[in-house]
């Protein structure tokens, strides 16, 4: 920790071994640079661009990360779902059902680095995706949970959605609640980085890490033709050069309040 500063890198999805291949040569001098005490990863398009397995979560780690968040294409890869069961750092949304018992995993986890405590939350959207419990009703109670144990004092959210209506709307609800509160899915970084009026550090979606020339990561060629001719064509990761994307906050550690929020274009 820096000058009662928490420094928090976060990274929008990583597609496929191109986006672990750019983390993996990059990731640990941008964590130098920017001198960052928490490093968390959104993983869920790791594996061949459709999930998570134990070769990227290792790569993801070894790269660097602490926590690794994903969201509605966790559950393509068996392997992955077993992780989450064994994996703490390794979250899903924390807004599945239930009923008649809880998805496996967890989308809670409260890691301590340089000295401070800090809960990570994942969640996903509803628009547009799969009907979940409510976000708003759901993070309510996590919070609830969180604010009991009176040492941590720093939340921050990757909310998994495809509506930037709903991911706004979130964090204005969560505003002075949280610390930070982030957007992923959508694989395209948003412009609109800002602290809200009561100190929550917000961006609609922090883009993806993967390969720059491309449709949302794959070959722009055969997406193109996808679209051209309705065929159920698969998708391959493109082989372009590379781009990481994210955002870097500085965070209050007494009264957990971001200071400062810039977004990270690096291409690599």
């Amino acid at each position: 920790m820096h000058d009662n500063k928490f420094k928090v890198l976060l990274l929008g999805d990583v597609y496929g071994q191109a986006g672990c291949r750019a983390l993996f040569f990059n990731l640990k001098s941008l964590i130098k640079k920017k001198k960052a005490d928490l490093v968390i990863i959104n993983g869920e398009n790791a594996a061949d661009g459709l999930g998570i397995n134990s070769k990227t979560m290792e790569q993801l780690m070894q790269s660097g990360g602490d926590v690794i968040t994903t969201g509605n294409h966790v559950w393509q890869k068996p392997e992955g779902v077993q992780l989450l069961k064994e994996t703490p750092h390794l979250l899903r949304p924390a807004n599945y059902p239930d009923f008649p018992e809880s998805a496996p995993g967890s989308g809670v986890f409260i890691i301590e680095k340089s000295g401070v405590k800090a809960a990570v939350i994942n969640l996903e959207g509803r628009e547009s995706m799969s009907n979940l419990d409510c976000p708003f009703r759901s993070v309510t109670e996590i919070i609830k949970k969180i604010k009991k144990d009176k040492s941590v004092n720093i939340i921050i959210i990757d909310f998994h959605a495809e509506s930037a209506m709903e991911k706004e709307a979130l964090a204005l609800f969560l505003d002075g609640q949280v610390s930070l509160l982030v957007g992923t899915h959508t694989h395209v970084q948003t412009a609109d980085e800002k602290i809200l009026p009561k100190g929550t550090g917000y961006i609609t979606d922090v883009g993806m890490t993967g390969p720059e020339d491309s449709v949302i990561g794959s070959e722009k060629n055969t997406a193109l033709e996808k679209f051209l001719t309705q065929m159920p064509l698969k998708m391959e990761i493109a082989e372009t050069p590379l781009m990481i994307n994210g955002v870097f906050a500085e965070i209050d550690t007494e009264t957990g309040k971001t200071i400062s929020i810039e977004r990270i274009y690096e291409r690599v």
